[in-house]
């Protein structure tokens, strides 16, 4: 057979693969589901969130990591400052789309808040974010891809920065 033939028959090969698997390859639009409440608030074992040069300590709520069909990992953050003022935000991640949301914040004595049309907004470049980007970073995320359990992101998100994502410890 000649080169130009195997080139043809390469060609033509490629040509009815890609038109066989596009319908295979096309995907539905992403559309989120619907978050489940934001649980009870607890502060005992919260697991700590590294965010260096913050004057607040950031920590998860274990009992709240979820990842819903919709590959959303929503979690509680709880932020303390020195004094020992308190703010919780019950907070949603799409790996994929580097993007955060609140779905509610909590106030002392008046318990969770839910936040009305909030919008995903950009985990990069914004400084109101910086806890939810070490989340993503720490644990919840694996580069553009979503953690593949909610204990794999507790797990990540408690291991020293040099055991994070390793295979041996799922």
């Amino acid at each position: 057979m000649s080169v130009r033939r195997h080139g043809l028959l390469a060609w033509a090969g490629a040509a009815l693969m890609a038109g066989c698997a596009s319908p295979l390859l096309a995907q539905e639009p992403w559309q989120e589901g619907a978050a489940p409440e934001p649980p009870a608030l607890r502060l005992k074992g919260l697991v700590p969130v590294e965010l260096p040069r913050s004057t607040l300590r950031f920590g998860v709520q274990p009992d709240s990591v979820s990842i819903g069909p919709d590959r959303v990992v929503r979690y509680v953050v709880v932020a303390t400052s020195a004094s020992g003022a308190l703010n919780a935000l019950y907070e949603g991640i799409r790996c994929d789309e580097g993007k955060v949301k609140v779905y509610a914040r909590h106030t002392p004595g008046a318990g969770w808040t839910p936040t009305r049309d909030a919008p995903w907004e950009s985990l990069h470049d914004n400084a109101g974010h910086r806890h939810s980007l070490a989340i993503a970073r720490s644990g919840a995320c694996i580069g553009r891809g979503t953690n593949t359990s909610a204990e794999r992101v507790l797990r990540d998100l408690a291991a020293p920065v040099d055991e994070r994502f390793r295979i041996e410890l799922r």
